[in-house]
Parts: structure tokens; sequence; C-alpha cells
């Protein structure tokens, strides 16, 4: 009998089978994450299983906190010291006894890949299976086979970049120097990621400040010498291995000011006295200032504006960033990047790539953006939106006006070391599936689309995050 909705090319699952196999053994590039350096520099075995994969995965604590679970239950620490949950199995336990929270989401999808393929854990999370699982994870754990370095290799990855702030002194990647390692024909390098030295709202900018100017030996009591401590920093990052700059702003917004208002805002800043609506001139300002520094030492610029920070206050007060409370919000480029791209957006030697969280910009603004500034380039769907629906509604979004190769390939923006691989494997089928459907259309030979596959994967981030050794 007829079936319209579900009936498709029956050539289409084969043909996304034989393009997924282009790319599934390829290496891992991850140009954008948010890895502890210190977690391969010390190469200590992980703790156990609920502090691994729950207490520092926001994506998990926010659903159950959606639902009445407070992070404190989860093991989630407190900034003021207070108790929270620390026995690892209750925290494991009460995941279980919400896992059907999770039916659906990118979440479990995560999660559920990483138990079968990084730990070899078929048994399905219940709460009648959580001690099954939990036990048998953290068997895999005590495993010398399961330390970070050996992951690092078994992962196969080959460019692994965190980020840090230029107040970082970098010296966990100064072991990872030191000890020559980065697994057989892999490295980790650093990303520079100035935004607490940028944003006058930020709590403790002033002493951030401070910090920059002592480790680059500039006084940063004049915009000036803070603009001078911000090239040593950068000088100081690419020693280490950086090949991009990471910038998030709460907007696309960017200012050119001239050197006398940016110092005015820069002093205010200093004393204390900036406004919010000075803190989002400079901010816009600065984009300007650091890609003329990137003009001028060739990182990369990454900006990924958007998000509402910490909006959850209450949760904001209790644990500190990065817990879950952020929310995206509408985000307008076409103005807000005006006066970068009237400067530079045909420059040669700047390349920026720009993320976002708002996905009705994708096709309004962002593709015919990238379709029509050399400068420019779209970076992969990330957080909310870092979900096989949404990466697939970005292939369709931009690629009308954009095509495949105005786009940076996929970055994990990931904490969680152990997911890494999945999220990769779940990208390259996206992409598969995508590809399979213009060839199963006869609007791409297979040939090409085979091409397509293996540049979306590996040669295109490659090659646009600069991460070829010389």
């Amino acid at each position: 009998m007829p079936d319209p909705i579900f009936v498709t090319d029956p050539r289409h699952a084969g043909i996304a089978r034989d393009l997924y196999a282009v790319a599934r053994d390829l290496p891992l590039i991850s140009p954008h994450g948010h890895v502890d350096p210190a977690l391969l520099a010390d190469d200590e075995p992980f703790g156990d299983p609920a502090r691994l994969l729950i207490v520092p995965d926001h994506y998990v604590t926010r659903m159950l906190l959606s639902q009445g679970i407070p992070p404190d239950r989860l093991g989630v620490p407190r900034r003021d010291g207070g108790p929270v949950e620390t026995d690892p199995r209750a925290i494991w336990r009460l995941l279980a006894a919400n896992w059907h929270l999770f039916r659906g989401t990118p979440s479990r999808l995560w999660l559920e890949q990483t138990f079968r393929t990084v730990f070899q854990v078929d048994t399905p999370l219940t709460t009648e299976t959580a001690d099954e699982v939990y036990d048998a994870i953290a068997a895999r754990l005590a495993e010398p086979g399961f330390r970070p370095r050996a992951l690092f290799e078994r992962f196969g990855i080959e460019v692994l970049a965190t980020t840090e702030s230029p107040t970082d002194d970098l010296a966990r990647h100064a072991k990872l120097a030191a000890d020559g390692w980065g697994g057989p024909g892999g490295r980790v390098i650093t990303t520079f990621r100035p935004d607490d030295v940028v944003d006058l709202e930020r709590d403790g900018w002033a002493g951030n400040v401070a910090r920059m100017g002592e480790l680059a030996g500039e006084d940063t009591g004049t915009y000036d010498g803070y603009l001078s401590a911000l090239r040593r920093r950068r000088e100081a990052f690419i020693e280490a291995g950086a090949t991009s700059s990471d910038h998030g702003h709460p907007t696309a917004r960017t200012v050119a000011l001239s050197p006398t208002e940016a110092a005015r805002l820069y002093e205010r800043g200093l004393r204390g006295e900036a406004t919010a609506d000075d803190a989002e001139t400079f901010r816009g300002h600065m984009i300007l200032e650091f890609a003329r520094m990137s003009i001028d030492d060739g990182l990369v610029m990454q900006l990924h504006p958007g998000a509402s920070r910490d909006h959850n206050r209450v949760l904001f007060a209790a644990h500190g960033r990065d817990v879950g409370g952020d929310i995206p919000q509408a985000t307008g480029y076409v103005h807000a990047l005006r006066p970068l791209l009237d400067a530079y957006g045909m420059e040669p030697r700047l390349r920026v790539v720009l993320y976002t969280l708002d996905e009705t910009a994708f096709s309004r603004e962002l593709a015919p953006l990238a379709g029509g500034y050399p400068a420019l380039f779209l970076g992969a769907p990330w957080w909310f939106l870092d979900t096989p629906d949404a990466m697939r509604r970005f292939r369709e979004a931009v690629t009308d006006s954009a095509g495949f190769y105005n786009t940076a390939g996929f970055v994990d923006d990931t904490r969680a070391f152990c997911s890494i691989p999945v999220r990769h494997d779940v990208a390259r089928r996206v992409d598969a599936a995508y590809l399979a459907s213009l060839v199963v259309q006869d609007r791409l030979p297979f040939g090409e689309a085979a091409e397509t596959m293996a540049d979306l994967a590996y040669h295109l981030p490659k090659r646009i995050f600069k991460l070829e050794k010389s």
C-alpha cells in the first residue's frame, strides 16, 4: 500500500554508508574545544564514572535541573564551598532513575555511544542496571589503556586544541612540550581566548588585565600598554602551538573607534566607571583590534556571539559559570559585522570563522556573508545546535549560498574528552546522509561527494585552522 511519509529512495542508505566509510577512519581534527590540558599533561587515571561523565556535563545537569533536581545532588561544586553530593554511585543512580528525561536528546546519544564505543558497555542504562553499568565503566577506567594519553591515541586525534586565557601561564602546554608528547602523529595546542581581559563587565576584569600585564612584562595601566600586553601574550600562545583565537561576545557588534576613544573607555573600566554601553562598545572595538593583530601574526579568528550568559541567576549565584545557565538569543550579523567587513572582509591575510546560536540566521545572513567575503568562513553548529537534526538543517540552510568550501568543518566544542570521537562520528554520519541525498537526486556525482566527504571531515578544518605541520 502507499506509504508517502516513510518511503525514501532505497539507494540513499547504501550511498550514505559508502560515503561515511570514506571518512570513518580519518584522523580527528579538534580545533575548538575546552578539554583541560592538565588531563593530558598529567596523564592521571580518570576518577569514577560519575565525576567523569555527569558532574562536568552541563547538558546533563541542566536537564535534571529543569525537572527540579539541583546540581548539588549531582556533585556540582558550590561557589560558597557548601555541601554537595560526594557519593559517585548515588549520583550515577540518580541519573539512571531519570534517564527517561533524555529520550530523543543528543545528550543521551553522546552518552550511550560513549558507553558503547569507548568503554565497550552495551547494557542499557536503567534503574535496575545502574550499578552494573557503573561497575563496568569503573573497571575500564582502572585499566592502563583508559588513561587520557592512551585514549587520545586510540581515538585517532591528530590535533586537539584547548582554550586558555591570556592570564594562563601555559604551564600544562609547556609540560606536554617538555615530554615531547602529542600521541603518534598527534599534538595538543592552545587557543587564545581573551574574553576575561576584554569584557569590562566581567567580574575581576581589572585584576585579570593586571595579571596579563605581569605575564607579558607590559604596563597595562594605559591602553597602549594593554594592546602591547595582548600582542605579547599572543606571541607566547603561538610559541605554544596556537593557530587561532576564540572570542565569545554577547552580540556580533563590531565598532571602529579612534585610539583616543578606545583609550577613554579603557580608562573608565580601570576606574570601575564603565557602563553597560561602554562595555558593549569596547568589546565591539576590540574585535577590530584583534582582526588587525591576526593580519599581523596569522591567528585565525573564531567569533561566537549570541549567548545570554548566566541567564539563570540563581544557578550562577550558587555554582558560577559554565554549569548550564546560559541561553541562546537572536543575533543579527549583517549590520553588526559591517565595520569589520568594511575594514578587512577582503583582506587575504585574515581568516574569520563565524559561529552562531541563532539558526534562523544561517540562510538569511551567515551563508550569504560567507559567500560574499573571502575572509569569512562558517563554523559548525555548536552548543545547543550541536545535534544531528541541527547539523542536517545547517547543511540544508547554508549550502545554497555558501557551498561546502566556505564552511570550516566540524568542531566538537566540548569539555567531555571521552565524547570527542562520538561527536565527530555523528557529524560524519550527518554529512554522509546529506551528501547521499544530493547523489540520489542526481545533483552531485558520487565521486565528487566522496571527495567532499573527506574534505568536510578532515581536510577543510585542517586547512582553515592552519593546522598543517610546516
